[in-house]
């Protein structure tokens, strides 16, 4: 096996958890059939390495949609907090490097990266908060616009008093609070 691999046990074991979730939140994907997706997690052990790894993390990966450009379907990480193992980082690998005292461990995009994921948008974010009602005590780092990245920051969003906010902070900040949800189309 490879490192970015699962062994046989771990695949059946990643699909069940998948395939229970996807049952328990069918307001997530009421149009789709899980058949359907099983057969594209099947065919894609890459795939399903980046989903073992978002669910590892805590991000409790879900069907969001379909793509019927690509055939691909949607997953975002759906847990009610942001995912407890992607917190307390930075943006990305400048900010970091910036820092030049207390560090954090990590950064935002290149854990993204590193599992074969991408940062939610600005716009997936909003539209995962219409699916359900996330980060009420934390809140999640998002792709940041390259002017606003240029001049030193970065956006996170979170929901507080019944709405979604977006909000800006230095992009080499970082708060046990705050971590990064993930995409994966399959």
């Amino acid at each position: 096996m490879t490192k970015n691999q699962l062994s046989p046990e771990q695949q059946n074991e990643l699909v069940e958890t998948l395939s229970g979730r996807f049952e328990k939140n069918m307001h997530r994907h009421e149009d789709l059939t899980w058949s359907d997706i099983q057969k594209k997690l099947e065919s894609s052990p890459e795939k399903l390495w980046s989903l073992h790894e978002m669910e590892r993390t805590g991000g409790e990966p879900d069907v969001v949609g379909y793509d019927q450009s690509t055939d691909e379907f949607i997953f975002y990480d759906c847990s009610a907090e942001s995912p407890k193992g992607r917190r307390s980082v930075c943006y990305d690998r400048e900010a970091l490097e910036a820092r030049k005292k207390h560090k954090p461990e990590n950064n935002a995009i290149d854990m993204a990266d590193d599992m074969g994921i991408t940062l939610l948008t600005e716009s997936q974010y909003r539209s995962l908060q219409e699916l359900d009602e996330v980060d009420l005590k934390t809140s999640s780092w998002v792709q940041t616009p390259a002017d606003i990245r240029e001049r030193g920051g970065a956006l996170f969003c979170d929901r507080r008093y019944g709405h979604v906010f977006v909000y800006h902070n230095g992009a080499s900040s970082y708060y046990s609070a705050r971590g990064f949800r993930g995409s994966l189309k399959v």
